[in-house]
């Protein structure tokens, strides 16, 4: 059940209704949404449900001994033993495979190719939004660690602040201090800005199913499976439509999860902020994905030391952080390679001093576009399979004796209207509830109804999972 759905709306629909007539028990109205959100997740996939269940339970059990605990360094010791166990949850569904592989391949290299090689592998499953569902458990606990929020909650609120449906998959990654305290008390009606989050959804659904799915397989699906059928300005424009892809695809999901959250009562941070339009690579990341963003630089950048170390370990900082970054996204060297590309980068503007304003707007829109192609080109390591596939991508810049088949007006015409949204004022500074507070509610109706038909009208076939899904 994906958002852009029939069915997903029918869901939404009965949610919402249901969960504004338990507004006066703000318990069974909790209650509610947290089996809401456990059937929407079972629909995704129910064979994990047990671990989206566990796994905040044995999270909050934790989270108590943590804040009940007098002496200091059991304390810590509690916390490392806990962050421990949500990584290894993490790590044995999503990285086993792809570690024992690299074992197996560096020795057989080394001439000790095991025997038993092919048994080592487990072949796991990965549940889905484990990525997000963890590090929203880390959250909890560390913030409880750092005394930013209190150890006295129940059980219901942090089960439904980690499984939550409308960030349970793909996120934003929402603080456990900034969204566990939203609960606590029942939202109020008139503080709810429909038509604000009616603009979000429509824009969302836009954003994907128009945008991000046409140039997906049309585009980029075919030119990355296939670099080397294609010449050197296919190979650009699949790359720079990869660009515009990925955000259009990950934003629609932000802005839809925002907005479904805002009309049950609750808030979400910004997770995008028109980031290619950053002039550096630590502005693009203020920019993009910004609550990922904060979480490696809340809860691992800065204790690592950040740039609090000398000038080496700060650029070592660096490089771990985004790293690590790149391999959350998947367990692949192609993401590896991606999150240390930034990391370099970052380390580079740092020495250089390229993160500090410009004097002139030349200079500004100079290094606009520098760091927006250096982004493009890192793109090609995270969307590429392998690095054979990377490697006919780069080869392929420089043939052009083949004829052009992707770049036409309308593909065009798409990527053109994606990249036009980085220059957009972000949408929390329109204002859009005042200006039409005059409307009565079934005008809203109309208006949302009539806005769905034509997107759904104009869409293709299919609806292709969000991209971030895999991860």
């Amino acid at each position: 059940m994906l958002f852009p759905t029939l069915e997903f709306a029918i869901f939404f629909a009965i949610v919402f209704y249901f969960s504004w007539e338990l507004i006066y028990n703000n318990s069974y109205r909790k209650l509610f949404l947290l089996l809401a959100s456990y059937f929407f997740y079972a629909t995704l996939d129910f064979r994990f449900l047990p671990i989206l269940i566990l796994s905040p339970t044995l999270n909050f059990l934790f989270g108590l001994w943590i804040g009940v605990e007098d002496d200091p360094k059991v304390k810590k010791g509690i916390l490392i033993f806990t962050v421990a166990a949500n990584l290894a949850l993490l790590g044995i569904f999503k990285y086993y495979d792809f570690f024992a592989g690299t074992m197996i391949e560096i020795l057989s290299h080394a001439g000790y190719g095991p025997s038993w090689g092919d048994d080592i592998f487990m072949n796991f499953v990965l549940p889905l939004g484990i990525s997000f569902f963890t590090f929203q458990g880390i959250s909890y606990l560390v913030d409880i660690y750092r005394k930013e929020m209190t150890y006295k909650n129940s059980l219901l609120d942090v089960l439904l602040y980690i499984s939550f449906f409308p960030h349970l998959v793909a996120g934003p990654i929402v603080k456990a201090s900034e969204f566990i305290p939203q609960l606590k008390q029942s939202p109020k009606t008139d503080e709810i800005p429909f038509l604000f989050s009616m603009v979000l959804i429509i824009l969302g659904l836009f954003k994907k199913t128009i945008i991000a799915n046409y140039l997906g397989s049309d585009v980029v699906d075919p030119v990355f499976e296939n670099p080397n059928h294609f010449g050197a300005v296919d190979i650009v424009f699949a790359v720079y439509c990869y660009a515009v892809q990925i955000f259009c695809d990950f934003s629609a999901y932000s802005d839809m999860a925002i907005g479904l959250a805002y009309l049950l009562g609750y808030r979400f941070p910004l997770n995008f902020n028109q980031p290619y339009r950053a002039a550096s690579l630590k502005d693009f990341w203020n920019r993009w994905h910004i609550s990922l963003s904060r979480w490696l630089r809340e809860y691992l950048y800065i204790p690592l030391g950040g740039n609090r170390v000398s000038e080496k370990r700060t650029y070592q900082n660096l490089l771990i952080t985004m790293g690590l970054g790149g391999l959350w996204h998947g367990a692949s060297w192609n993401f590896i390679t991606w999150g240390l590309l930034h990391g370099m980068g970052l380390a580079f503007e740092k020495r250089f001093q390229w993160d500090k304003p410009k004097e002139t707007w030349f200079k500004n829109a100079l290094q606009i576009t520098i760091v927006f192609h250096f982004v493009c080109f890192a793109w090609i390591f995270f969307r590429a399979e392998t690095f054979t596939k990377s490697y006919e991508m780069l080869i392929q810049f420089v043939d052009f004796s083949k004829p052009i088949h992707k770049l036409t007006p309308f593909y065009l015409t798409l990527f053109v209207l994606g990249m036009s949204f980085h220059f957009m004022r972000p949408l929390r500074s329109w204002n859009i509830s005042d200006r039409w507070l005059q409307l009565p509610a079934y005008a809203y109706a109309i208006v949302f109804a009539l806005m769905v038909t034509i997107v759904t009208a104009l869409m293709p076939e299919g609806i292709a999972p969000f991209i971030y899904f895999r991860f």
